[in-house]
């Protein structure tokens, strides 16, 4: 019989699938896409109906002559990418480079990695979705123009390297707008007044003012409170009225991509982008104990909460089977998805019921089962039956004055057993009611007033976002896909558009900058409505109901008119001076705030023939203030003056405190020798900013390093004079020789949660 061949995206996913076809497949990864526009020009044809030109990938020649050679002598081609609109663009993309084979194409959907999924769906091969492959090319091409169109502006405008995206900038200027709600909110006081109030049977309990005269109680003060409990404890409190009622808790849905990720970030810390990266490893497969290896949920980009009859009727007998009959509802959860959506995936689930997170635990590391847990325990829940509270409610009268006291005494655990839904901002008086147990009274008792105390508050300012909360927002408001979330997260922190400070979202003075030029000439690109709108637009071309090219053409021809305007009219921050109060320590003349390569700085208005320059910082209040230069024990080898700790292109490197009349530098010693020419090495970026460690000796010296030398921590095996901290999110963090000849290695500890 002849070969077939099969092609995935990633090598894992190749070795997964072919343990299970055998010997007569062959199975190619082809390693994500392998064309693309073009890297260094706009690639797109405006004027002929937006004709896109693809090239290959920097790297994917040699994959596409193989995978050409390997369908030539196959009897069929099976194109086994990703079930979404990535994967059918490569789908898309490997079926016209292996056209010259004449050989039959047929694709094929893998919803999960399992023997019996891929035997089904090789047995039952689809045709490429051109719909979906549109709706892909039509994203990429919008991507394109925009990027490609606004990118070059911020260069000139502001600085070069920059980057304007469709959806990322709309993002950004949400994390902006939330910045500045915060900023310019007010605190006020207010209090709240609590009884602790005891009837015929213990316990006591607290009961919080709510009505003064009928009327909301609102109190503002601490003397306003001191007087009203004077009047308050002069009233006899009587118990007007006992409601009590059972309560019933339902699980949240199964996992979607979106709820994976914020879940992820509240209750593991993983950002979105390490969540998808974790999803992909268990979607792929992993080796189990004896040999065989599966995929351990199913795929990890889907919209859907729908849960096939198989599985569910698995997950039963599982809830059965370990909780017994009663956590079974009568009829299995159906959970409606938010959007009309083509249903084909399943929600995020584990692909079989056989394989609970005590069978894996040790066969995955300790991130990949963490994320395992999780997916298993919100699956399991979702079909269990209600949580059921006993909840009293006790309404108080004192006079004028109306108490309430409320307890809810969990009665039937239910799916709480397993799994409760993690919260952006908890409540905290839900999370105070719960577990607090209420005496059984009679109504019309009269209760023994023991204490009235009052508590003071401030009103809170809007929450940064979170990677869970800017997520739930995304989607909230339609902008993105789940599927973008992760990339356009971490292009706002790679960007430096935003830093996470406690693991919430701040926007830089970079980010601010951009975002006020970008809404300021560009208020529909950037209004959030309107990219919801072209999300439906592209689901739309998906679902075969708008033409690509149509909704291109709608989108440019306002872009370009005001693309010209933005030309001429948007801000120019680099030739930009802002006055201040400061004055120039040399020559006494004004000093103003411009912006560099590395920011904001104050400057001599004499520039150049003074070059006096100082960093500064913003305070709070939006003011600013001069750093003060880090002095160091180094002496400039020309003049001998102190060095100071300087900021540069390619990170921190020391510099004469004179300069501009000495400009001597030495790059900062981290302590540790070169081991070719004995001179110290120094940590230094390369010019996108990554950072390695290179010898100060260079040119001369070339030595180099991407990994941290350890000071003081020679290798005990080879007595090299240093270790390397490596450092891997599969490994985690560990010490290993520099010369790789040695192979010395020792663990430091386990893998971060994010």
């Amino acid at each position: 019989m002849s070969k077939a061949l099969v092609i995935v995206e990633s090598p894992a996913k190749a070795k997964s699938i072919g343990k299970y076809l055998g010997q007569n497949y062959v199975v190619k990864a082809s390693v994500g896409h392998v064309l693309d526009l073009p890297p260094t020009k706009l690639g797109v044809e405006v004027e002929k109906d937006f004709q896109p030109t693809y090239v290959i990938i920097k790297g994917k020649k040699p994959v596409i002559d193989e995978i050409k050679k390997l369908a030539k002598g196959s009897d069929s081609v099976y194109l086994a990418t990703d079930p979404d609109r990535e994967g059918e663009a490569i789908a898309y993309h490997l079926a016209q480079a292996i056209k010259s084979a004449k050989v039959p194409v047929h694709r094929v959907l893998f919803n999960e990695i399992t023997k019996k999924t891929v035997l089904d769906s090789i047995a039952h091969p689809q045709e490429i979705d051109e719909n979906l492959f549109n709706a892909q090319q039509a994203r990429r091409i919008l991507d394109r123009l925009v990027g490609y169109k606004i990118s070059p502006l911020l260069w000139e405008k502001v600085q070069r390297g920059l980057s304007a995206g469709r959806v990322q900038s709309v993002a950004l200027r949400i994390v902006c707008e939330r910045d500045t709600e915060v900023q310019s909110f007010k605190a006020e006081e207010y209090w709240s007044l609590h009884a602790l109030l005891e009837g015929s049977i213990p316990p006591a309990f607290q009961a919080k003012l709510i009505k003064i005269n009928q009327k909301e109680a609102k109190l503002a003060t601490g003397p306003e409170v001191e007087d009203l409990k004077s009047k308050i404890s002069q009233q006899n409190f009587v118990l007007k009225q006992i409601v009590k009622k059972e309560r019933r808790r339902n699980p949240a849905p199964p996992f979607i991509t979106s709820t994976l990720q914020q879940e992820a970030a509240r209750k593991l810390g993983y950002s979105a982008k390490r969540t998808m990266q974790l999803a992909q490893m268990l979607y792929e497969g992993v080796e189990l104990e004896d040999g065989e290896v599966a995929g351990l949920i199913t795929y990890m980009r889907t919209d859907s909460t729908r849960i096939g009859a198989e599985a569910l009727q698995s997950i039963a007998g599982y809830i059965v089977k370990q909780y017994g009959k009663e956590f079974l509802p009568e009829t299995a959860r159906i959970y409606k998805t938010k959007k009309a959506i083509q249903d084909a995936h399943e929600c995020i689930r584990p692909t079989s019921m056989d394989l609970p997170p005590e069978r894996v635990k040790d066969l995955l590391k300790k991130d990949l089962f963490r994320l395992y847990e999780l997916i298993w325990k919100r699956t399991v829940a979702c079909q269990m039956a209600a949580a059921i509270y006993d909840q009293t409610t006790f309404d108080i009268e004192a006079g004028p004055y109306a108490f309430r006291a409320t307890g809810s005494i969990l009665k039937f655990s239910g799916f709480i057993e397993i799994y409760l839904e993690g919260r952006d901002e908890a409540n905290a008086e839900d999370e105070d009611e719960e577990g607090k147990r209420m005496p059984d009274l009679k109504e019309g008792e009269v209760l023994k007033l023991n204490d009235l105390t009052g508590e003071q508050h401030f009103t809170q300012p809007p929450s940064r976002f979170t990677e869970a909360s800017l997520v739930k927002t995304l989607e909230e408001l339609g902008i993105g896909r789940p599927s973008t979330y992760a990339a356009i997260l971490s292009t706002l922190v790679d960007k430096k558009y935003c830093e996470k400070l406690e693991n919430k979202f701040h926007p830089t003075q970079l980010g601010k900058i951009v975002n006020e030029l970008l809404v300021g000439s560009f208020p529909e690109i950037l209004d959030v409505k309107f990219t919801a709108q072209m999300e439906d637009k592209l689901d739309e071309i998906e679902e075969g109901k708008r033409q690509w090219v149509a909704t291109l053409r709608e989108f440019y021809q306002p872009f370009e008119k005001t693309l010209n305007l933005a030309k001429t009219h948007m801000k120019n921050i680099k030739k930009q001076e802002i006055a201040t109060e400061y004055t120039c320590e040399k020559c006494g003349k004004p000093m103003v705030v411009k912006w560099g390569r590395h920011g904001e700085f104050l400057a001599c208005v004499g520039y150049p023939d003074c070059k006096s320059t100082k960093e500064i910082k913003r305070k709070d209040d939006g003011g600013i203030a001069i750093q003060a230069t880090i002095t160091t024990d180094e002496v400039c080898e020309k003049c001998g003056s102190p060095m100071v700790v300087k900021r540069g292109r390619f990170g921190q490197f020391l510099a004469c405190s004179k300069y501009p009349d000495c400009k001597s530098t030495k790059a900062i010693s981290m302590g540790v020798a070169c081991p070719d020419c004995g001179k110290p090495l120094s940590e230094r970026r390369t010019k996108r900013g990554k950072p390695f460690y290179g010898c100060t000796g260079y040119p001369n010296c070339k030595f180099a390093l991407w990994d941290k030398p350890v000071k003081d921590k020679p290798c005990p095996k080879c007595q090299a004079p240093f270790l390397l901290a490596k450092f891997s999110k599969r490994d985690g963090q560990k010490l290993v020789c520099y010369k790789k000849e040695c192979g010395y290695e020792e663990r430091v500890g386990e893998a971060p949660s994010s």
